[in-house]
C-alpha cells in the first residue's frame, strides 16, 4: 500500500466539507428536541405561551398530554399537529 500525502490544502477542503455537514445537521435539528415526550415547561417554551394557556390548552381538549404520578408529558409530535392543524391562511 503507497504511501499518500495530504496537504494543507486537503485539510482545509475537508473542514469546509465537514462544518457544511455539521451546519446542514444542526439546521434540521433546529427547535426539535430528541426525545419522543416533553414536560409542561418545555411546552410552554417551545410554544412561548404561559402556564396558564397551557392549562387551557389541556382543559379544552386541544392538546392531548398524559399524566404520570404529578408529571404531565407531551408528544412533541402531537403538539407539531395541532399546529399545523390550526394553521391560518390569510386570503387577500
Amino acid at each position: 500500500m503507497g504511501a499518500t500525502i495530504i496537504t494543507s490544502e486537503d485539510l482545509m477542503e475537508f473542514k469546509i466539507e465537514l462544518l457544511e455537514d455539521i451546519k446542514e445537521l444542526l439546521e434540521n435539528q433546529k427547535g426539535q428536541p430528541q426525545k419522543k415526550w416533553i414536560k409542561s415547561n418545555e411546552v410552554r417554551e417551545l410554544l412561548d405561551i404561559s402556564l396558564g394557556t397551557l392549562q387551557n390548552l389541556r382543559i379544552n381538549g386541544t392538546l392531548p398530554y398524559t399524566k404520570i404520578g404529578g408529571v404531565l408529558f407531551y408528544e412533541y409530535h402531537e403538539i407539531m399537529e395541532v399546529l399545523e392543524k390550526n394553521k391560518v391562511y390569510n386570503r387577500i
